[in-house]
């Protein structure tokens, strides 16, 4: 018996209007920014493409739709919550209305009030911000990383900037189980003290709102924010220290990547999709190859797992194992490292290692 076909929708937003915008709106390139926010404030939410050829090896299939939420990220943190929610919200009834049944939210769509609460409550389909499957590929691909650059996982001082952010908090439980000292950086020393005293595991955990002092003993950053502006100072960065970049927009800025030769970044959250997806939509990725929290709206979809799944700003370490192990069922796995939507090569690798002091071996 041929199973039913998941539907589902994912909202994704410009990242700079004048770039972004202009990939579905190629005359936008020509407008100054501001002049393209003034534009994109004004503009309703729409499809932007269709998805197709999602499978599973289960045989499992489904079917989904992009919707474009048209708002920088910088007009996501300055207009008022209420404004931004009500778009937001408009672009789930979109994906509702095209016959959807889950809905994911893409970068600051995620994170604006309540992290997916309201919208949730606004619209009659599932809703989900994908942070869980987000945790499990920042994590299990940190852990990659550090092992090609000659570094023990279980042995390395982790910093996790953006700690007491929800996808944050759950990296920072599942590193404490493993890493002998996490340090967690973010901007209210408070509730940096109240996630510290919370934490169980083996790890040492420190914390500070200073990234020039966190990141100074760290082999491993995973940088988690939702910054506007790029948080990672690179001057301060250990030589072959691993850093995931798991926020949109970037925490890392291109400099980071010029001036210091001896850290290897990569993009956190890559990941391989099953079958033979088209998007229909150019987002900087090869073919078949999707962000994370994308992922986790196709998985739920293809269990036809209608459901609100991660939502607020405390993630489960339950739902982070479960959509771990749901993504494995259907034949998602980690995309190779990318680094500003470039492919990290074998050869980029050793030269990190050989600038760090490591050899290339």
């Amino acid at each position: 018996m041929r199973q039913k076909v998941g539907e589902f929708g994912f909202i994704l937003h410009p990242v700079t209007g004048a770039k972004d915008a202009a990939r579905k709106y190629p005359l936008l390139r020509m407008l100054p920014e501001s002049v393209v926010e003034r534009l994109l404030k004004r503009m309703a939410p729409k499809p932007i493409s269709e998805i197709t050829g999602l499978r599973s090896p289960t045989g499992a299939e489904a079917h989904g739709w992009f919707v474009g939420c048209p708002l920088t990220p910088r007009q996501f943190v300055d207009l008022p919550t209420d404004f931004v929610l009500g778009k937001i919200i408009r672009a789930a009834r979109v994906a509702q209305e095209l016959g959807a049944k889950v809905v994911g939210l893409g970068a600051m769509t995620s994170v604006v009030g309540d992290a997916g609460i309201t919208i949730a409550r606004n619209v009659d389909i599932a809703v989900t911000t994908g942070n869980s499957y987000t945790v499990w590929t920042a994590v299990e691909g940190a852990r990659r990383a550090a092992a090609l650059m000659g570094t023990d996982p279980s042995q390395a001082r982790v910093a996790v900037i953006g700690a007491t952010g929800a996808i944050g908090q759950v990296c920072v439980r599942i590193l404490a189980e493993e890493a002998p000292a996490v340090i967690l950086i973010g901007r209210n020393e408070q509730r940096l003290a109240e996630l510290a005293a919370s934490v169980d595991g083996k790890a040492e955990i420190t914390y500070t709102t200073d990234p020039r002092v966190g990141l100074r003993e760290a082999d491993i950053v995973i940088a988690v924010t939702s910054a506007v502006d790029t948080v990672v100072p690179g001057e301060v960065l250990k030589p072959g220290a691993v850093v995931c970049d798991v926020a949109r927009p970037r925490d890392v800025s291109k400099q980071v990547v010029r001036s210091r030769p001896d850290v290897l970044v990569i993009e956190g959250g890559a990941v391989e999709t099953p079958g033979e997806v088209d998007f229909h939509f150019n987002f900087g990725f090869p073919p078949r190859t999707a962000y994370a929290c994308m992922a986790e709206t196709m998985i739920l979809a293809l269990e036809n797992r209608y459901e609100n799944f991660s939502l607020g700003r405390d993630l489960s370490l339950d739902r982070v194992r479960e959509i771990g192990a749901l993504a494995q069922k259907h034949g998602f796995k980690l995309a190779g490292f990318r680094s500003f939507e470039r492919p990290v090569t074998e050869e980029q690798i050793a030269a990190v290692k050989r600038a760090a002091g490591r050899g290339t071996a």
